[in-house]
């Protein structure tokens, strides 16, 4: 028997720091993945689905996102018990033609629907020198910027345009009320011989629904600019993003620039939603229970594209870029992709940094399913 559906966000959010306090505390990457696969087995999913999920989880907060982070254990959880999230699922190729790939998830964890997935694109593009594909019907698939690592590791390029189909949260430009998702793109350029892979990864939206989770979780404010209230005035609060009404995120550029972001997201919507996958983020697809994610990626080899100087010119242009005088205060002129590196070896290094409602998270859903994951989180 299936649960009543809860709203995804308001699930993600609905913890208290209780006992582990309002503080952080470091914990080990392996023991944070041990104990998420644990808890991820214990809610069905096989030995190898929770080791790809949990993998995913805990990279994403090594590189700083915590926002897609193993707090989203909150939000899936509850989903698997709603019956809209069904582990131990695979990719299953639906359609090709020509360079176009079209794969289907079956509602599965979107980490190893979309690994699969791309996986598939990187064989046709290395193959053929270009996949176009478009990926349907995955639960959330966590960060982006994964899947264009995948296809940056494999030297390929990748352009990847994503739409969220849930509670909308995000405001039109000009507009009061939520009508799109965050919907994030991704570009990711593989490495050469002098410049790291270039990784931009970010959200169409001003800022991310679970960076105000982590915000709550800290009891801190957002930054100004970043929210409306449910009565379209601006807010501070992160709270009003896991109220009914809810209240909404500025699109990415906020007031000034926020047509911009606001056109990215649409054509988020459009390209992986209304055309790739025949699920844009309108009422007829929104369900307050349900996170899916769709994707439209152009995966292409850049030695197909006639220049064979394509590494020497992106290295000239990048050492250009960092010769540039720094501003106050910057120490360096920083490359997509470089502030997670950095971010992640330290975290390797101290531990991942847990807020008290995190960790009190974690606890919980552990002793739902008989697991003690106190020693491992300590």
């Amino acid at each position: 028997m299936t649960e009543t559906p809860q709203d995804p966000f308001a699930a993600a959010a609905s913890f208290n720091a209780g006992v582990y306090g309002t503080g952080q505390r470091p914990v080990r990457a392996d023991r944070l993945t041990e104990a998420t696969r644990r808890l991820l087995q214990a809610a069905g999913s096989e030995a190898e689905e929770a080791a790809v999920v949990a993998d995913h989880l805990v990279e994403a907060n090594l590189r700083g996102h915590d926002s897609h982070g193993v707090g989203m254990l909150a939000m899936y959880m509850p989903a698997i018990a709603a019956g809209l999230l069904h582990p131990n699922q695979h990719a299953a190729v639906i359609g090709r033609s020509g360079p176009f790939l079209a794969v289907g998830g079956g509602s599965g964890y979107g980490q190893v629907i979309a690994r699969e997935a791309m996986d598939l694109a990187i064989e046709q593009a290395q193959q053929d020198g270009l996949a176009a594909l478009s990926l349907r019907d995955s639960h959330h698939i966590g960060r982006v910027g994964s899947y264009g690592e995948q296809c940056s590791d494999a030297g390929l390029v990748a352009l990847a345009f994503v739409n969220v189909v849930t509670r909308p949260s995000v405001a039109p430009h000009d507009g009061t009320r939520p009508r799109l998702g965050t919907n994030p793109i991704c570009i990711a350029v593989p490495a050469t011989q002098s410049t790291p892979a270039l990784i931009l990864d970010f959200a169409t939206s001003a800022v991310a629904v679970g960076k105000c989770r982590v915000a709550m979780g800290k009891g801190q404010e957002m930054a100004p600019g970043l929210l409306l209230d449910p009565q379209g005035q601006p807010t501070r609060d992160p709270g009003v993003m896991f109220q009914d009404p809810s209240g909404a995120l500025l699109p990415l550029g906020g007031y000034l620039g926020g047509h911009k972001g606001f056109g990215l997201a649409l054509m988020c919507d459009v390209l992986a939603g209304a055309l790739a996958s025949a699920m844009p983020g309108t009422p007829a697809h929104q369900n307050s229970g349900r996170v899916m994610n769709n994707m439209f990626a152009i995966v292409f080899d850049p030695a197909r594209g006639g220049n064979t100087q394509w590494a020497a010119n992106l290295d000239d242009l990048v050492a250009y870029l960092r010769d540039t005088p720094t501003a106050p205060g910057a120490e360096a002129i920083q490359m997509p992709g470089e502030p997670e590196t950095r971010t992640r070896r330290r975290r390797l290094a101290d531990g991942i940094p847990l807020d008290g409602a995190t960790l009190a998270m974690l606890d919980s859903l552990g002793r739902e399913r008989g697991l003690e994951l106190g020693e491992l989180l300590g």
